[in-house]
């Protein structure tokens, strides 16, 4: 069983995160090989207040 874990921060749509899992697991197949139903991907979400890049707070970096 082949995973996949994508650590990213939250506000990606629904269709956004299906299109990942979609080429995630047509790129590990074209790449090694496998049967897609075997690959599982892992999505895990953070909240900007929750992240820190470079020394700085997510939140301040990305404000919107």
């Amino acid at each position: 069983m082949p995973s996949i874990n994508v650590e990213m921060l939250a506000g990606k749509t629904r269709e956004q995160k299906k299109a990942l899992v979609k080429e995630l697991t047509e790129g590990y197949v074209r790449a090694v090989g496998g049967k897609p139903d075997g690959i599982y991907i892992f999505i895990n979400e953070f909240e900007k207040e929750d992240v820190g890049i470079g020394g700085v707070h997510a939140i301040d970096k990305y404000p919107d």
